[in-house]
């Protein structure tokens, strides 16, 4: 037990010293943080030398620090940067007295440095990689230069093919910086693209709104035309209806005088006089041939039909102008 309360302490300490030095690393050099830290407008920090070294357009000679936006390593949040650049962001003096006392508190305590184990020579157990050989591409040691496999090849120091490699590794890194903040800007374009494309729901209501008036204006025809055919569709019909009753009751009168003019036809010859006046229908008018034709009301709608299946919108040269911009923009990668 007595063992148990002394590790258990030292145990915790030491959980908690590797949770906060997890807390301490720069999301770009994966190491802790190197002073000055700048703190972002996500709340992320940066070692400002990262950000210097790092967001560095080799090709065109300028750098982030001068003015422009970058996104945040750790969560890709868009950081624009004033005439200041990376110098114009505000130091985290919190984070940076918090190292201090780290690493004030790891120096205090006792701590074996770990010895970096040198490289040797498959073929020669005792002998130290020390040189290159450029021939092979591998590197090696001297007796293999001297009696060993690479005795015919070109071989060079050691520390002069490092710092080669590094500074061409350091160039690649420039450049796919230099890729991703065009490749960010063409997604930047395409997202505006997008937004610019999303207004396309205006345009439907317009177009929507234009149809409804155009359904309104021949509803409204259809009405007035409708209302001149029944207009007078109605006249004719009352003046044949009444012509009608006319005809039906000089018949009715007819047949009454008819009836009169049987029972007095022994009498005299008056009945004959009154059947004669009574059918009489001179008095009554009589339709014109063709009263009844409505053909005069026809409409002639091959002109308004070609004309609303030719509707169609106006031809402009916006959608051509944005397929060329974005094929500059992605062109840029090449």
């Amino acid at each position: 037990k007595e063992v148990e309360s002394t590790v258990s302490p030292r145990h915790s300490s030491s959980s908690i010293m590797e949770s906060l030095e997890k807390q301490l690393v720069c999301p770009i050099c994966l190491e802790m943080f190197t002073k000055p830290v700048v703190i972002l407008p996500c709340q992320h920090n940066l070692c400002r030398k990262c950000a210097n070294d790092v967001f560095q357009v080799r090709a065109t000679g300028s750098t982030v620090t001068s003015g422009g936006r970058f996104r945040c390593p750790s969560c890709r949040h868009e950081v624009v940067l004033d005439r200041h650049g990376v110098y114009g962001l505000q130091r985290n003096l919190l984070v940076e007295n918090i190292i201090d006392m780290y690493k004030q508190g790891t120096t205090s305590k006792p701590s074996v440095e770990p010895k970096l184990e040198q490289p040797m020579c498959e073929d020669h157990k005792d002998e130290k990689i020390n040189i290159y050989c450029v021939t092979c591409g591998v590197p090696t040691c001297s007796l293999c230069k001297v009696f060993g496999n690479h005795k015919d090849c070109e071989v060079a120091p050691l520390n002069s093919v490092f710092t080669q490699q590094k500074a061409e590794l350091t160039d690649c890194i420039s450049m796919l910086v230099g890729n991703n903040e065009r490749i960010q800007a063409i997604i930047s374009h395409l997202e505006e693209t997008c937004r610019a494309v999303d207004n396309g729901r205006r345009q439907k209501s317009k177009v929507c709104e234009t149809f409804d008036h155009l359904f309104a204006l021949l509803e409204e025809k259809k009405g007035e035309m409708t209302v001149r055919i029944n207009s007078e569709q109605e006249e004719k019909l009352d003046y044949i209806r009444g012509l009608r009753r006319k005809y039906s009751d000089h018949l009715d009168n007819t047949a009454k005088l008819l009836e009169t003019a049987i029972q007095t036809m022994d009498e005299s010859e008056m009945a004959l006089f009154l059947i004669v006046d009574g059918t009489n229908t001179s008095h009554l008018d009589k339709l014109q041939l063709g009263y009844e034709n409505m053909d005069h009301f026809k409409a002639n709608f091959d002109h308004q039909r070609r004309t609303l299946i030719s509707i169609d919108f106006i031809k402009c040269t916006d959608q051509s102008e944005t397929r060329r911009s974005i094929h500059h923009y992605v062109s840029m990668l090449a």
